[in-house]
């Protein structure tokens, strides 16, 4: 069970001696060999508030991944489960900019940040007490306390992020049972413009647009847009860590052949393959599909920021011919990627007793009816590589 935050504990923490504490205790490893020893050690030098600090610490660590100078930040454990990495909050953001806006939802702030840092004026409301003191501390934003579907403001554009998880941590999938819900969302801001965010996966009727959204190749979430905050039907958005972002919507062509495998093969990014953009990503790209049924592209130029996997050898797929062929090669490292067939990885590799100096990727999927091996080399094409001089 994850540690209950009170006001009480609020408090401490942002007083100068809490703030002194939380310094000394995140000193100590607090690794599983130390742990004991350390709560010990903690509970000496803040005692009975050595649980809200020890859970401070434990939680700033963890949120490296998801907020911008961690150690500032106020958490609880479902919070920070929930949160938005910062850069994909900040793009989500980024619709918003220069209006006035409310989140409804804010808890202890981490989208409520993104958005006030671009807004006009911007506020922030949650029912519970204790996520709100903690957003007074981490945010430059308005807040109130308030249930989010009993409206309190007028006039602005509204964000949403629906608990999704029930008492117990167990995550929650239909729609009705988010907290709140998303049909009540939707009725109680009819006619203003709303994004909800939620996990990928959820396709809602009222919903001008949703959009997939990845982050370093792991889909991260999807948002629905409605009102004039939406701009297309379907859209996926690619996010790397110090890299530029991209886009593609359904208001692309499609116009992409099924055609023999060509140099390259190209596993798009989760969040084109979950917004169901694989044939408008192809026909930016001049790619074709293996199959019309499979997420699997090819083409004799892979297209720029990916990694894209350079076809050695491939033919029909038996495990006695794979081997066969993997020896041959000298392979002894193998990455396995399937798509279409009935086929575990985990349980494939060892049979293929692999042995030699070589690095490969096994390409397994269906083109038509015939389950086809590729055999590649996987290449990292560099985001602004000179099309001339593109890997072939």
């Amino acid at each position: 069970m994850s540690y209950e935050f009170s006001l009480a504990d609020v408090a401490f923490l942002t007083s100068p001696a809490g703030v002194a504490a939380v310094a000394q205790v995140d000193r100590l490893a607090l690794t599983g060999a130390s742990y004991l020893a350390d709560v010990r050690t903690a509970r000496g030098i803040v005692g009975d508030r050595a649980g809200a600090v020890l859970e401070t610490v434990l939680l700033r660590r963890k949120a490296v991944s998801k907020v911008d100078d961690p150690g500032r930040w106020l958490l609880t454990d479902a919070a920070l489960q929930q949160a938005t990495p910062m850069p994909v909050a900040r793009h989500r953001a980024e619709r918003f900019a220069g209006r006035d806006v409310h989140d409804v939802t804010c808890s202890v702030g981490v989208d409520l940040a993104a958005l006030a840092a671009v807004a006009a004026r911007c506020l922030g409301s949650d029912l519970d007490p204790v996520r709100l003191a903690m957003a007074r501390h981490n945010c430059a934003a308005a807040l109130v306390r308030a249930d989010a579907l009993r409206p309190v403001s007028r006039g602005t554009a509204v964000f949403a992020d629906p608990g999704r998880r029930d008492a117990a941590g167990r995550r929650r999938w239909r729609p009705s049972d988010f907290t709140p819900p998303l049909d009540a969302l939707a009725e109680a801001y009819r006619g203003r413009d709303l994004a909800v965010k939620c996990a990928p996966g959820i396709d809602i009727p009222w919903a001008g647009e949703v959009e997939l959204v990845s982050l370093d190749g792991q889909v991260r979430e999807a948002c629905l847009w409605s009102g004039s905050l939406a701009t297309a039907g379907r859209r996926a958005t690619v996010l790397r860590t110090g890299g530029p972002a991209w886009t593609v919507t359904d208001a692309e062509p499609d116009d992409c052949p099924v055609r023999p495998p060509g140099q390259w093969i190209v596993d798009p990014d989760g969040a084109v393959v979950r917004a169901g953009l694989v044939r408008h990503y192809a026909a930016r790209h001049g790619l074709g599909q293996l199959d019309e049924r499979i997420a699997y592209l090819t083409g004799d130029t892979p297209p720029p920021g990916v990694r894209a996997f350079r076809v050695l050898e491939h033919g029909h797929y038996s495990e006695k011919a794979l081997r066969a062929t993997l020896r041959r090669l000298g392979v002894g490292r193998l990455e396995i990627l399937v798509r279409g067939l009935d086929i575990d990885p985990n349980t494939l590799r060892p049979r293929l007793k692999l042995g030699g100096p070589a690095e490969a990727t096994a390409v397994l999927t269906r083109v038509g009816h015939t389950p086809t091996a590729f055999v590649c080399a996987a290449v990292r094409i560099p985001a602004n590589f000179p099309w001339s001089e593109r890997p072939t």
